[in-house]
């Protein structure tokens, strides 16, 4: 049965300065772009908002700029599809379109916003449940109650985040434009997250992601996802990968989403790497990722697939990258 949405007043602010002055007038509303992640959670009772502050006329708030760098500023409010499509992306930032097509079916790509999808909330067999469902549990830590499902014995929501944007920008060395009253500032992409699945997200009051800067890129980079239904779920395990051209071989980036609470940048890879791959580099790559994500038991797929997935993701991933840069 479709549930009702709660009476709320939407607002649409032309200007970041009338975005504040909504904001100071109504601290309990909520922004968004598309729509396709707050919209259900207010119909399931997910979202306390009187107020929804929609984004779209902003002004440059859907702008994709060529910077005299080399680099790209992407606004937050740039549409799926339209970066699915980007003929920019086509070079060494390809995983972003990749990570873009592989969003949900075209409806959602056609409304969803690169913003929304950085920001989106986390999710958990628990949580993203009718409310009468998630009453019958008690609620839980993330919403109205004091357990995590997840890990009864922890003290913090295990949910997690199935950003497919994410981890392509962050192994492209993407950082983000926030802005607030106390100006804008740029941090790099992975600050933006935090490891709780309840508070995700290291925005300060009345703060705002407004751009995706990307630096110049010479290498090769893609994405890859493993979902139950290829045409609507959020990744049980997405993974972005990058390789660049440096002194002695390549630099390898990878970033792991869908597992923990947060997207998960990879480290101690082997660098520089010389080409083609041996298989000995390519167990080092499978390991680190295995070891260094955490899947809980917030999907209906056990903890462990979603880990040998995510390790089978980023070893398939990087070889293909691999090839490519080797043909080149």
């Amino acid at each position: 049965m479709t549930e009702a949405l709660p009476d709320f007043r939407l607002h649409r602010p032309e200007s970041l300065e009338e975005l504040a002055a909504l904001w100071r007038a109504e601290p309990q509303a909520r922004v968004f772009g598309g729509g396709t992640d707050i919209i259900p959670n207010l119909r399931r009772g997910l979202v306390d908002a009187p107020a929804l502050i929609e984004l779209g006329a902003l002004p440059g708030f859907a702008d994709l700029t060529l910077l005299p760098d080399g680099g790209l500023r992407l606004g937050a409010g740039l549409r799926l599809a339209d970066l699915a499509s980007e003929t920019e992306l086509a070079g060494g930032w390809r995983a972003l379109a990749e990570a873009a097509r592989a969003v949900a079916g075209p409806a959602h790509r056609n409304a969803a916003t690169l913003g929304g999808n950085l920001c989106q909330d986390t999710r958990c067999l628990y949580y993203n449940q009718s409310d009468w469902w998630r009453a019958a549990n008690g609620y839980c830590l993330k919403y109205r109650g004091d357990t995590c499902h997840v890990a009864p014995q922890g003290s913090r929501c295990r949910a997690a985040f199935c950003s497919d944007l994410a981890p392509a920008l962050i192994a492209l060395g993407a950082e983000a434009e926030l802005a607030g009253p106390g100006g804008t500032r740029q941090i790099a992409l992975l600050a933006l997250y935090r490891d709780d699945g309840a508070a995700h997200l290291a925005l300060g009051p009345g703060e705002l992601l407004v751009a995706v800067h990307l630096p110049a890129f010479a290498g090769v980079s893609g994405y890859e996802k493993m979902r139950v239904r290829r045409g609507v779920d959020f990744p049980l395990a997405g993974v972005g990968a990058a390789l660049a051209p440096v002194a002695g071989g390549w630099a390898l980036r990878v970033a792991v989403s869908g597992t923990d609470s947060l997207p998960v940048a990879i480290t101690g890879l082997p660098s520089p790497l010389a080409l083609p791959l041996a298989a000995a580099v390519i167990e080092q790559i499978d390991k680190a990722v295995q070891k260094q994500v955490t899947p809980m038991r917030s999907t209906m797929v056990s903890s462990h697939y979603r880990r040998l997935a995510a390790a089978a993701l980023a070893r398939r991933l990087v070889q293909r990258l691999a090839r490519e840069a080797a043909a080149a």
